[in-house]
């Protein structure tokens, strides 16, 4: 009898984690995401404290519902909004949210442009993310202390007032660049007070975006000749230094161009019946008459981009 109670005092939390599904949504994070190993790391050391901490519930210790909003800083195309999807999923596999969903809303789903308008889109917002997560892209811009007339403090107060009474129901994700988050968090200490976990987005490395296009175009049936992955290799080394460059965002737009000229080339030539290694090879020269490759220098001795 005694052996009973004290198996029924006990959790293997092995067991608690298979039975749970989270691996699996790690494993489709994997999949879904070429790098960023520290954001990786940091989402299952989360699931690892959620796992305890509902362990400790079930055991009867000491449990608070643990803070779980979070800010996600980094530039365009990093994946963040791809790590909320799959954050809500575990929030909801290990039962701190009731749905699971994700809202992601920017500055004009939440303030008003007159007077008595913010207030209501801000709680229609909050009622459609409760049980969920609410993903706020770009937070900084909720703030515009040079407006009087600005609305925007009004939806802060509101959202400050729900991530503290309704913590246990909505998670909230503030994301956007790290700098402007950091004056955003100065201004508004309410926010870094309700915010538990920082997690920092670093941009792709060049070798890291070519297997991002690579698998781009294979979703979607292309793939590149030898000739085209190395001018890709090159395209990326350029489009990196330029101005607004967002990362997988970027390499996702150079690929619908890439196809846009290989249906034209392949229209125009009209050489025949076409194979379906054709219609899904994508050329060299379907990537070298991009703008960007025509504007930047190349070494001739290296092939690399010129200082």
């Amino acid at each position: 009898m005694e052996q009973d109670i004290a198996a029924a005092e006990t959790i293997d939390l092995q067991t608690s984690y298979a039975e749970s599904g989270v691996a699996e949504v790690l494993e489709e994070l994997d999949r879904e995401l070429v790098g960023l190993a520290p954001v990786k790391k940091r989402i299952r050391e989360t699931a690892a404290l959620l796992l305890v901490e509902k362990a400790r519930r079930q055991l009867g210790l000491a449990f608070e519902t643990p803070t779980l909003h979070m800010s996600f800083t980094g530039n365009p195309g990093t994946g963040k909004t791809t790590v909320a999807l799959r954050m809500a999923n575990i929030l909801h596999r290990l039962g701190y949210v009731r749905k699971g969903h994700l809202v992601s809303v920017t500055r004009d789903d939440l303030v008003g442009q007159y007077i008595g308008h913010t207030a209501p889109k801000t709680r229609e917002i909050l009622k459609k993310a409760m049980g969920g997560v609410l993903f706020i892209d770009e937070a900084y811009y909720l703030y515009r202390p040079e407006n009087e007339r600005d609305y925007g403090q009004e939806a802060i107060e509101i959202l400050l007032q729900v991530m503290e009474n309704q913590r246990d129901d909505l998670v909230v994700i503030l994301a956007g660049y790290a700098d402007r988050m950091d004056r955003f968090f100065e201004s508004n200490p309410g926010f870094r007070s309700r915010i538990a976990h920082h997690i920092s987005f670093p941009d792709y490395s060049e070798d890291e975006l070519l297997i991002i296009a690579e698998g781009m175009l294979a979703r979607q049936g292309y793939h590149f000749s030898p000739e085209a992955e190395a001018t890709m290799a090159q395209y990326i080394e350029m489009r990196r230094q330029q101005p607004h460059f967002a990362n997988a965002r970027s390499i996702r737009n150079a690929l619908d161009r890439a196809r846009l000229r290989q249906a034209n080339r392949l229209f125009e030539s009209r050489n025949g019946p076409l194979t379906a290694d054709d219609l899904s090879q994508i050329e060299a020269e379907d990537i070298s008459v991009s703008r960007v490759m025509q504007t930047v220098k190349l070494d001739p001795a290296s092939g690399k981009v010129a200082p």
